[in-house]
């Protein structure tokens, strides 16, 4: 068997019902054509290099899987007439894997390592949101009270009248 990866990017405003929904379409076409799934990797938003389809971000999956090779033109035609593909790239990774169940045991190892990284990433990007939201709001309640920080008290004002001299 050979060993496959397909990199596809998906249109950013589809829900994750329908990207979910069309990742099972894309497993049970594997599982059709006698192909075994090894992960599927959900890379995220990335900004595009250049605009496709007057999208400039796209969500990114890679699909990794081992077949003899009938199922890379399906899974290609399949997603060449979905219309929420923008591109999508296969390549060979492996010509000839023997040990298909050590494969599959490492596919699995990876792709938990990558949930927990991607877990990781969540937590990390939650924490610098939070502490950017309070930032903010320091700087509002900082800037509100900026107006009144360099208000003259009217008692502390000396005259500006020149004091009156004595005529001799």
């Amino acid at each position: 068997m050979r060993e496959y990866e397909t990199t596809f990017i998906i249109q950013p405003e589809i829900s994750d019902e329908g990207r979910e929904a069309m990742l099972q379409k894309l497993d049970a076409l594997i599982e059709k054509q006698g192909a075994v799934r090894l992960a599927i990797d959900d890379v995220g938003k990335r900004k595009l290099a250049y605009e496709i389809q007057k999208f400039q971000k796209g969500h990114y999956y890679t699909l990794q899987y081992l077949d003899r090779g009938p199922v890379v033109k399906e899974l290609e035609r399949t997603l060449r007439l979905e219309e929420s593909v923008l591109r999508f790239l296969t390549v060979m990774v492996n010509e000839e894997v023997t040990d298909i169940e050590g494969r599959k045991a490492a596919a699995a190892e990876e792709e938990r390592l990558r949930k927990q990284r991607a877990a990781e990433r969540a937590a990390r990007e939650a924490e610098e949101e939070r502490a950017r939201e309070q930032a903010e709001r320091e700087a509002r309640a900082a800037a509100s009270a900026a107006p009144f920080a360099n208000a003259v008290d009217p008692d502390d004002v000396e005259s500006e009248e020149e004091p009156e001299e004595d005529e001799e």
